[in-house]
């Protein structure tokens, strides 16, 4: 999986390409960490996310808590039917602000 960490208007958006899976995940954590601002706003998009097993809701999972943890604001895009089927019926939906585009999410956390 690829990531790629960008600004727009103030807010970091970090892009997950490929799959998140038990095999992936331990790596796309430590980059998250690292990619992850220690304040301010992120849209994490998932729209070339091609897959996501438990092991990368566990990743989102600790990305929340991360934000929890300091001042960053957080929303989540491009969820595929299946990631956002998944995460509604584990109740992960809940703990983040989903949006259905880049631009929105910007858009929700700078208001």
């Amino acid at each position: 999986m690829r990531l790629q960490r960008e600004l727009r208007g103030g807010v970091t958006v970090i892009s997950m390409d490929g799959q998140l899976d038990s095999e992936t995940a331990p790596r796309v954590q430590q980059d998250l960490q690292a990619l992850f601002p220690e304040e301010g706003l992120v849209v994490l998009d998932l729209s070339r996310t091609l897959y996501m097993s438990s092991a990368g809701l566990r990743v989102l999972l600790l990305i929340y808590r991360q934000a929890q943890h300091s001042t960053v604001r957080l929303a989540l895009t491009g969820l595929s039917p299946d990631v956002r089927a998944i995460m509604d019926a584990t109740g992960f939906l809940g703990f983040f602000t989903v949006v259905e585009s880049v631009e929105e999410g910007v858009e929700a956390l700078t208001v």
